[in-house]
């Protein structure tokens, strides 16, 4: 090569050794070594320093021979388990963030009932699999700190996120440290985040997001604009909905900018010490809206009953399993260890009287494999039953009505809540079971104040363009608009349409179809107990046109059968349906938060 020489290690007479360095030649800014080919000594030195040379040039002699220096020692860099100084500060960087080198900040964290972030983190990725992202970046106040004090308090800016495994499949796992700034968002710690939501979306990640802090951080000074609101974290994570499964999980207070990141996830697991709010105290305060304390915002009792919560635990390690269990729905779509009840149990769930609640979570468990159920917003929208189950391994969505509140009629929370998840299902390709039970659309003035005909015409909107599989088994009853939008619209809808025994249709409840239908012939009866018994004789007459048997006579549904047989007619229609094609972008253009 061309360049300079730069040092002249050796002298005339120098005795020195094969691969010992005589002087260095800088070219293109880089050093080179020049160094003896042989053993021997150095007769004649032909440059100096300063020296310019060109390819092949001649810069010293050597007369080969024994000599007598000893060997060289090994160099440091030699040794694998030597530490050279500039390795040393990056691990000394990474360590400032970890639990053990922040003792105080961790016995704060323990003094709350809480895990830190990175422990939350490792529970949720299998065993050294997690690469984090960022470790080292700080808190972008230079201005305001020194680096030493941003080193030492505001570790990874707080924010824990990189790549790792749950249950051996890849995915993205983020967590905000509370112990950093409440869990704030500063500038670095969106720009992270920006970073994961592309490989997200790059990779078709699903992302964990651990979402406790108090929103947005005012104090950040190394930044180029003024409100921050140019920022692309929530426009990038709103936009990785419908592509990739999204779950929060949230533990402690969770305000502004952390609740809106919550709030765009899939579904939303929260402790019972969760504090959840678009506003915290200080924006409260700050608009003139009164003083709060934290624990009044968004409580627990609040925010599952009006449906923002979707699976509530006891605590983050339990938030963990369910999460593991959430996403294996997604990445796992075949088990082979599964058990399920005895079927034969089946058969009495339903009680003989027709008028007799019972509890379809009963059904539920026993009908799909043990232990497979994840329900969803349990708290919410009563009359309706959402939840991720299996069957034979395969993942299924239910969608069931529950006859313990409203008879299952369907009002306008259960028919968001089971629309919204018809579109979760449908976005990922995962087959849908509906165990229908229902007199039809929940009727009445109060109702209607609740946008009634808007909200449980989402029903049939949603379900008659979805393109997975429906299987629908109709339990009991099955009457009027709301049967037909358990099923996609229509009893011929679903790829399959079954009813057990103890199943009863009508266009309407039989009760209300006899008293407007024969309204002049019950009034002209005038002695009560007469008028009462015709009704019922009328009833009983309708019940035996509309039992189930008779429904498939005339080949409404596809069968009438054995509850036993139930599992059978699922898995005969997951096993034939062609497997969902190869995507390359979004099948829905996204899923509802609602």
């Amino acid at each position: 090569m061309q360049g300079t020489i730069v040092a002249v290690d050796s002298r005339l007479g120098d005795q020195v050794r094969t691969g010992q360095q005589l002087m260095l030649i800088e070219s293109m800014k880089m050093h080179h070594a020049i160094e003896a080919t042989c053993d021997g000594v150095v007769v004649e030195l032909l440059v100096t320093v300063g020296d310019t040379v060109g390819e092949h040039a001649c810069v010293a002699r050597m007369r080969p021979g024994q000599v007598t220096v000893p060997e060289a020692a090994a160099i440091a860099q030699d040794n694998p388990t030597h530490i050279r100084a500039d390795l040393a500060e990056a691990l000394a960087r990474h360590e400032v963030g970890l639990d053990q080198s922040r003792p105080e900040a961790v016995a704060k964290r323990r003094s709350t009932g809480r895990r830190t972030a990175r422990e939350n983190v490792n529970d949720l990725l299998d065993e050294g699999s997690f690469v984090e992202y960022g470790p080292v970046v700080i808190a972008p106040q230079r201005r305001r700190h020194s680096l030493d004090d941003l080193i030492a308090r505001t570790p990874a800016d707080g924010m824990v996120g990189g790549l790792g495994k749950v249950g051996g499949y890849p995915v993205v796992a983020m967590s905000y440290d509370y112990t950093v700034l409440a869990g704030t968002q500063g500038g670095q710690n969106h720009r992270k985040k920006d970073r994961l939501f592309e490989l997200a979306e790059q990779m078709r990640l699903p992302v964990v997001f651990f979402t406790e802090g108090g929103g947005g951080r005012p104090g950040d000074t190394d930044t180029m604009g003024v409100t921050g609101l140019d920022c692309l974290a929530f426009m990038y994570f709103a936009q990785l909905s419908g592509l990739v499964p999204l779950v929060g999980i949230n533990a402690g207070y969770c305000f502004a900018g952390n609740a809106a990141i919550l709030g765009c996830c899939d579904v939303v697991i929260a402790t019972a010490d969760s504090n959840i709010g678009m506003g915290g105290p200080a924006m409260i305060e700050g608009g003139g809206l009164g003083v709060f304390e934290p624990t009044e915002i968004g409580p627990m009792s609040v925010q599952t009953v009006n449906g923002v919560v979707d699976i509530a635990v006891a605590d983050e390690a339990e938030a963990v399993v369910a999460a593991k269990q959430y996403l294996s729905y997604f990445t796992n779509r075949e088990q082979s260890d599964w058990v399920c009840a005895d079927q034969r149990e089946l058969r009495h769930v339903i009680p003989e009287d027709r008028k007799r609640a019972y509890d379809v979570h009963a059904v539920i468990q026993r009908l799909f494999d043990s232990g497979s159920v994840l329900e969803l917003r349990r708290e919410f929208g009563l009359g309706m039953v959402t939840a991720f189950a299996r069957v034979e391994g395969r993942p299924v969505g239910v969608v069931a009505n529950n006859p313990g509140h409203l008879a299952g009629a369907i009002d306008s929370d259960g028919a968001d809540k089971a629309a919204r998840f018809l579109q979760l299902c449908d976005a990922f390709d995962i087959p849908i079971v509906t165990l229908v039970d229902t007199p039809g659309m929940m009727v009445g003035p109060e109702v209607e104040k609740s946008a009634l005909v808007r909200h449980c015409t989402r029903l049939f909107v949603t379900g008659a363009n979805v393109s997975v599989p429906i299987v629908s088994i109709v339990l009991r009853k099955s009457y009027g608009l709301g049967a037909q939008a358990m099923m996609g619209g229509s009893l011929k809808a679903p790829l399959a349409c079954v009813a057990w025994p103890t199943g009863e249709f009508g266009g309407m409840g039989l009760e209300g179809a006899v008293r407007l239908g024969y309204r002049n012939e019950l009034a002209a009866i005038a002695d009560p107990d007469e008028r009462e018994s015709t009704f019922q004789q009328m009833v009983d007459k309708m019940y035996q046109v509309g039992k189930a048997v008779n429904i498939a006579s005339h080949y409404e549904i596809d069968d009438v059968i054995d509850p036993v047989d139930s599992r059978r007619w699922i898995s005969a229609i997951l096993q034939a349906v062609p497997a969902p094609p190869a995507r390359t972008g979004k099948k829905r253009a996204n899923i509802d938060t609602w």
